[in-house]
This record gives structure tokens, C-alpha cells and sequence, in this order.
């Protein structure tokens, strides 16, 4: 096993991308932590699969409050006696409001910008400082796609990810002195819940047109490029931003057809 007795964190993790880590990471050994606000639904969520070998368990956290951040971290240590592995899954999108730069308030921008930031600044602040204690460990940000390719909406968002990714350098230039690794892994678009509620068939058809592998990625191809990033096998890797977009963003005159269409989100 890949990842045998190594304690995880996965923050956000009761679906989509965040639940495929965590099964992915509890297969390969982990000791896997789901950071949730509803502590009590993800413990039900994972009875059966406890009961098949895997360990996985949840501990709260809520990133309306800033403060569980670094209890969680806490709490984890203070249960397992370590932590190995930090995977900061989440993120927040409001559309409705975060529009381009003319139609979005910077009330809306910097809400987003602070939240999408704060829970990955702070998070891997503590985490640090848990993992120098046990000889170092790996930090892993899902940013997004949208950090590193221009979108005609979202400015807020984006704008997020984009820190993220440099944020992602700057740690592990800063904690390479503790052997504590972080490296980014930004999804294109992939087949979650999120996606077929928030997206129209008509817009995730055009979008695939884009995508030169030719379709949506999958959540647990997200989780497989974790699992690395969370073992051995990329002990000598860091600072690198991983994009996983089937491609997407690589022919750019292509993205300005998608600028000039009547295609709406």
C-alpha cells in the first residue's frame, strides 16, 4: 500500500472531487480525516467502509470559522499523534455575483478572494508546524484551471486560484528547510454534482469541444494524481502546479472563439 498508516486530511470531502481522495487515499492505507462541517453525516457516510478495513474519520471544520482551521489540525495530532499528508480541497464559487470586472462589486471579489485563500493559508500555517514535528510531509491545493487560463466571467475566482498557485511555491520554497512538500493540482472540468447542477448540457458540450482529449475528467483521475503527491513516490517533488484539463487551455487562439460566442454560462 502506497500510503500505509500515513494520516491524511482532506478538507471539503463529503463529495465530488474530496470524497474521490479520500477513497483513494483510505485504499492505498491512509488514515484518512474528512474536515466537514457535519461531522455526524460523514461519519454515516463512511460507516460500511470502515467496516471493510479502510480507516476513514471526520473532524469539524468550517470555513466560515477561520478559527477550526487550526483546531482541526489539533485535533487530528493530537488523536494520531502526527500528520503526514494536508489536501486542501476546499473552494467557493458565486456566479450569481462574480461576474467580470466591470459587474463584479469588490465586496463580492474580496469575499471570495479571502475565503478561497484563507483556507489554504492558514490551514497549511498550521499544518506546517505539525509536520516539522515528524520529520516533514506534503501539502496538496486543488486550485483550478481557472487560476491559470483567463475566463470571461468569475474574475473573483480565478483571481483566487491564481494565488493559490504562487501561494503553492511560495510554501514549498519557505517549509522545503522542514522536508515538507507542496505542489498544485488544477482540475479542468470535471464530471462532479457541482457541474451537471450548475452547468447547461448546452455549455458543457461547447466546452468539450475545447478539451482536446475530448471530454469531462473524472474525479477519481483528480484523486490518483493526489495519491501521488501525498507518497513517497514524489519525495523529491514540489512546487509544481499540475494541470489536469485534458488538455484544455493549451491551443489559446481556441479560447477566444469561446470569448466572442453567444454561449452563456
Amino acid at each position: 500500500m502506497r500510503l500505509k498508516e500515513k494520516v491524511i486530511i482532506v478538507t471539503a470531502s463529503t463529495r465530488g472531487i474530496g470524497w474521490a481522495i479520500v477513497q483513494a487515499c483510505a485504499k492505498e492505507g491512509a488514515i484518512v480525516y474528512m474536515a466537514v462541517r457535519r461531522v455526524e453525516d460523514a461519519r454515516e457516510q463512511v460507516k460500511d467502509r470502515n467496516k471493510e478495513g479502510e480507516i476513514i474519520k471526520a473532524v469539524y471544520c468550517d470555513a466560515s470559522k477561520p478559527e477550526t482551521y487550526g483546531s482541526m489540525i489539533k485535533e487530528v495530532v493530537r488523536n494520531e499523534g502526527r500528520l503526514d499528508v494536508l489536501i486542501n480541497n476546499f473552494g467557493t464559487s458565486h456566479p450569481a455575483v462574480d461576474k467580470d470586472i466591470e459587474n463584479t462589486s469588490y465586496e463580492d471579489f474580496i469575499s471570495t478572494v479571502d475565503s478561497n485563500l484563507a483556507s489554504v493559508f492558514m490551514t497549511s500555517q498550521q499544518a506546517i508546524k505539525a509536520m516539522k514535528n515528524n520529520g516533514g510531509g506534503s501539502i496538496i491545493n486543488i486550485s483550478s484551471i481557472g487560476g491559470s487560463v483567463p475566463d470571461i466571467s468569475q474574475i473573483a475566482y480565478g483571481t483566487s486560484k491564481a494565488a493559490i498557485n504562487y501561494l503553492t511555491r511560495l510554501i514549498a520554497v519557505q517549509a522545503a528547510k522542514y522536508n515538507v512538500r507542496c505542489n498544485a493540482i488544477l482540475p479542468g472540468m470535471i464530471a462532479t454534482d457541482a457541474v451537471a447542477q450548475n452547468l447547461s448540457e448546452e455549455f458543457k458540450r461547447f466546452f468539450i469541444r475545447h478539451i482536446p482529449l475530448g471530454r469531462m475528467g473524472r474525479p477519481d483521475e483528480i484523486a490518483a494524481l493526489a495519491v501521488y503527491f501525498a507518497g513517497d513516490e514524489s519525495a523529491y517533488t514540489t512546487g509544481q502546479i499540475v494541470e489536469v484539463s485534458g488538455g484544455f487551455g493549451i491551443p489559446t487562439p481556441v479560447y477566444g472563439d469561446m470569448a466572442h460566442s453567444d454561449t452563456k454560462r
